[in-house]
């Protein structure tokens, strides 16, 4: 019997080829940047010395205390190098600071102009000897370190909850030691003069005024380029709509669709199986925004919460740990669910045996969640000894669960690709590998590739290494594969629901893959300006992520694309239009991602506003309107589109969904705009105006002003958690309480629509 021939490219073979292009590219120049960060990185001295020759600590001892702030969960608490959390200092600011004042206080104080400019010289020459591998600590800067390992000492050990962090945190004389080292190296890198430059390893950053720490002119001349980037290239992206008006998402207009009721679609095993990913999902939805809101409190009020010291029991560090794990927990489940859901209706069939392996892949994902939830805890408090690596907290912000959690995940996103290679093996054997089914499983796969790079971020390695790596994860797996997974699985929802033509869905797919790529990929350098990577890393990462505001306006358009197709399709169609609220949440995609990515993202990534404002309440601002209000809204749309065929139609509830959108929505923009968009305009006015140390400072952080603009975030927290995540998860209850029954393993391919018909047919 001879075989089908594969169906052919449904686009020009220019789009492929035109995005093989950006991808080698991007990716050959990712490539020189990371040679150019493990040749480029401050050096580790083997010896710090005085200058009589007597050890201060080693490098042994700067990669210890290292381990210590990343065990601790310190990273969760404050910073280094701007990157971390938001309520306690940027560790290497706040070293800077105090040493520069202990210094200058040795030399005289503030009302010597000799100490002030013999402060400046301490700090500014580099006394690195690479031949020796040494590193000189003038008297001055010796006497400053001794200084803050006790003020260290004090500060970790408190007894009580006043800082936010557990009491007694830390004790042990040699852990301070070790954590004061790296505070040291971290802030000496921050000020000494990079060889053969006039700024240091951090381009200057953190601004400085007592060592002479300002802007440079790359952050300066980067930001203007920047802005040109993004004028220029959303003038090209709007003159393109203007010659070509095959850009854009484009409904059958001359069709009329008839949906075929939900109850009519049957379901494949492995489709009923996802009711039950979609109910872990909102479970632990509620539980992120739980924990999000205990955290955000510490904000309001540092040892109360409504009468409890709750960081006895929840310390800040562990309570912001878990809910950003969680927010990439739930995500990912609704986007596996999601993916389960969908290939049998591409392919038009499933293999005996999928829902087992989907109920497998759920119960690892429950006890990845689970385990590294509580090896968090347990490693944070201590309780792992020196197995914290594995089976506690890695440390590292956004991959805070252990070596041995992480990996599981990993292994459990590759098993995810399999089941869906195994549904789609027969669809993507009659398919050119350019079209839509190759394509969702290319970026599938893709997934777990990307966050799997996340392993060669390990806390032994240094720092400047480590953050470029984990980037990688944060920006390229979140905001690059994500996006082009979101991108697809969106418009195949559309091309199922038979309201777009797959051709169009194609060239829409290819022109975001290369409008996200373009800028996404070598854009990821915004995130490392000064984490002591060479400037070449800011010039690149500041023009390239200028581009990444580009796909973002195309997706405002998108969004209301989305609504006019509905709307069109539910005026016309013989069938009422079942996906109202799942179209609603896909067009507040649209909106948040111009507006949180977009506009709050673009704001931050200009080098000369991120020089003040790393580390302030506008990163938070950008990644809550971002993360929530893109992958949050999606992972909920998608959520209601699969219920819509799992739950009766007699049990679905429109009122459930109409809620959840709208209080989601409308919490989400109440807490960006009633609190942390003002607070990080508050914090980076302060930051310019009376230091950047300053800003950071619990003292400024916790003043009455700032407290009252975090306690007006109150009502839309209320809004948020009340009214937008227990409606869903009242519809993934009913998913899995009323699951219709019917069950098959094979189906017509289009099986969401019954009859296409031309708007003149019977006139």
């Amino acid at each position: 019997m001879a075989l089908e021939p594969r169906r052919q490219l449904l686009v020009s073979r220019g789009w492929v080829q035109a995005v093989a292009i950006v991808m080698i590219f991007g990716f050959t120049v990712m490539g020189m940047l990371a040679y150019q960060t493990y040749t480029g990185e401050p050096p580790i001295p083997a010896r710090v010395a005085d200058t009589s020759g007597h050890v201060l600590f080693t490098r042994s001892d700067i990669l210890a205390g290292q381990g210590v702030f990343l065990r601790n969960g310190l990273m969760e608490y404050g910073s280094i190098f701007g990157h971390g959390a938001y309520l306690g200092p940027d560790f290497t600011a706040d070293y800077l600071h105090r040493a520069a004042l202990s210094v200058m206080e040795f030399y005289g104080g503030e009302s010597s102009d000799r100490a002030k400019l013999q402060t400046v010289a301490d700090f500014k020459n580099n006394r690195y000897d690479s031949s020796a591998n040494t590193l000189i600590y003038t008297p001055a800067q010796v006497h400053a370190f001794e200084q803050l390992r006790s003020h260290y000492a004090e500060f970790f050990g408190e007894p009580t909850t006043k800082y936010g962090l557990r009491p007694n945190a830390i004790r042990d004389p040699e852990q301070i030691r070790q954590l004061t080292a790296f505070f040291s190296w971290s802030a000496w890198t921050s000020s000494a003069l990079r060889p053969g430059e006039l700024y240091s390893y951090t381009n200057n950053w953190p601004p400085e005024p007592l060592v002479e720490n300002r802007a440079t002119a790359d952050a300066i001349v980067w930001s203007v380029l920047s802005l040109i980037a993004l004028l220029g290239g959303i003038g090209l992206l709007f003159a393109a709509f203007g010659r070509w008006n095959f850009l854009g998402w484009h409904g059958r207009e001359q069709q009329t669709v008839s949906f075929r009721p939900p109850n009519q679609v049957l379901l494949t095993p492995a489709q009923r199986a996802c009711a039950w990913f979609f109910l872990v999902m909102g479970l632990l939805f509620l539980l992120q925004t739980l924990v999000g809101a205990a955290s955000q409190h510490y904000r309001a009020e540092i040892s109360n919460f409504f009468g409890i010291d709750l960081a006895r029991l929840l310390p800040f560090n562990i309570a912001r740990t878990w809910h950003l794990q969680l927010a990439i927990f739930w995500v990912s489940t609704s986007y596996l669910a999601a993916g389960i859901f969908l290939a049998p209706m591409i392919a038009g069939r499933e293999p005996r045996g999928q829902h087992f392996l989907a109920y497998g892949l759920l119960g690892a994902l429950t006890i990845v969640v689970f385990g590294s939830l509580f090896g968090e805890y347990a490693g944070i408090e201590g309780r792992f000894q020196n197995a914290w690596l594995w089976f506690g907290n890695q440390g590292f912000e956004y991959l805070d669960l252990g070596r041995f959690w992480q990996i599981l995940l990993t292994v459990g996103l590759f098993f995810w690709v399999i089941i869906l290679f195994r549904g789609l093996r027969g669809r993507l054997h009659g398919e050119h590998m350019g079209n839509m089914p190759w394509l969702f499983f290319f970026s599938a796969l893709s997934l777990p590739a990307f966050y799997g790079v996340g392993l060669l971020a390990h806390p032994g390695s240094h720092f400047t290494t480590t953050d470029f790596w984990r980037f990688w994860v944060v920006h390229l797996w979140v905001e690059d594969f994500l996006e082009l997974f979101t991108t697809i699985m969106v418009a195949y929802v559309f091309v199922l629901l038979g309201v777009v033509h797959e051709r169009i869905a194609l060239t829409m797919i290819y022109l975001d893959m290369l409008l996200y790529s373009a800028g996404g990929v070598i854009g990821t350098m915004h995130h490392v300006y000064f984490s002591g990577e060479p400037s070449i890393h800011m010039a690149l990462g500041a023009f390239f992520s200028a581009a990444e505001v580009i796909p973002l306006t195309l997706l405002t358009l998108e969004a209301w694309t989305f609504l006019q197709l509905g709307a069109q399709q539910e005026t016309k169609s013989k069938t009422s239009f079942p996906h109202y609220w799942a179209v609603m949440f896909l067009a507040a995609v649209g909106f948040w991602n111009f507006l949180g990515a977009g506009i709050f993202g673009f704001l931050i990534n200009l080098p000369i506003v991120s020089y003040y404002e790393i580390g302030t309440a506008l990163t938070p601002n950008h990644a809550h309107a971002a993360m929530m209000g893109v992958y949050g809204m999606l992972s909920v749309g998608l959520a209601l589109f699969c219920l819509r065929y799992i739950i009766p139609e007699e049990r679905w509830s429109d009122r459930a969904a109409k809620i959840s959108f709208w209080s989601l929505n409308l919490g989400l923009a109440w807490m960006v705009f009633a609190t942390l968009f003002p607070l990080g305009v508050l914090q980076l006015y302060h930051s310019i105006a009376y230091g950047y140390y300053d800003a950071r400072s619990l003292k400024f952080v916790g003043n009455p002003t700032n407290s009252l603009i975090e306690w007006l975030r109150l009502p839309g927290d209320t809004v948020f958690i009340f009214g937008g995540t227990l409606p869903v998860i009242y519809l993934c209850w009913l998913g899995v309480r009323h699951m219709r029954k019917q069950s098959t393993t094979e189906e017509p391919k289009d099986i969401l629509f019954t009859e296409l018909a031309d708007k003149t047919e019977g006139r």
